[in-house]
């Protein structure tokens, strides 16, 4: 009992004095994961919202998939990418394997699909509602995407949220491709679980502690945007 007091002690100690092991892992996380999400989103929106508005052959399949990509097991896209840049792959001669852009690529294969089809639903909804009114205008489907995807910025900015916390508790992919390197590609989650394994607890339950903090300031934003969308609503 006295050895987890003070490991928890130890790893309070290293987040108020942000200890610089942690401070670069954490800071190397943020930096993937911000990048994977810009990514996904620069891909996501547009993807979400042309099958949203748009009808061709195929539609309501690429819908499905989408949907059925949202839970797409990280150690599948790890594996896929790590053969992809691997020295037999197609990629290999660029060397990215073990690398954070690894990482990133490895993250935004995985988020994509969540933006795609969560924006999807969204811009669906809202073109349901104003059709009428944009018709009436002269506006068809491809002149109303900015407008719906402002009118809806709010709720998309909810989906790029849960991208972002699902790449920052993502943890089998980046083991793959980035291979858990110290000073290199070691992030949060395959920090956690190799400290946690070698019986490191404090900078364990450290990076733990900041992880959460990390996710409850994400759902408190989301909300947040929620209400402030809701409020919006109601006053107009």
């Amino acid at each position: 009992m006295s050895d987890l007091s003070t490991a928890f002690a130890t790893a309070m100690d290293l987040i108020i004095h942000f200890d610089r092991d942690l401070a670069e892992i954490v800071l190397l996380s943020l930096k993937v994961s911000i990048t994977a999400v810009a990514l996904a989103t620069i891909t996501g929106l547009p993807l979400g919202a042309a099958v949203a508005l748009f009808r061709f052959p195929g539609r309501s399949a690429l819908a499905v998939v989408f949907n059925t990509l949202m839970g797409l097991p990280p150690v599948v896209v790890g594996l896929l990418v790590y053969l992809l840049l691997s020295r037999s792959g197609p990629l290999g001669p660029w060397g990215l394997l073990f690398t954070p852009t690894a990482m990133i690529i490895a993250q935004t294969i995985l988020i994509t699909p969540i933006i795609a089809a969560l924006s999807r639903q969204i811009i669906e909804d809202l073109w349901v509602e104003y059709e009428e009114q944009l018709r009436s205008l002269g506006t068809g489907p491809g002149r109303a995407v900015w407008t719906l995807l402002w009118d809806g910025r709010f709720s998309l900015l909810t989906a790029v949220l849960a991208g972002f916390g699902r790449a920052n508790a993502e943890v089998g992919a980046v083991m793959i491709v980035g291979g858990n390197i110290a000073h290199v590609t070691r992030n949060m989650t395959t920090a956690i679980a190799l400290e946690t394994s070698k019986g490191d607890l404090a900078l364990a339950l450290g990076l733990g502690f900041v992880l959460l903090i990390l996710i409850l300031s994400l759902n408190a934003l989301a909300y947040f945007i929620k209400q402030l969308a809701q409020n919006r609503f109601v006053q107009a």
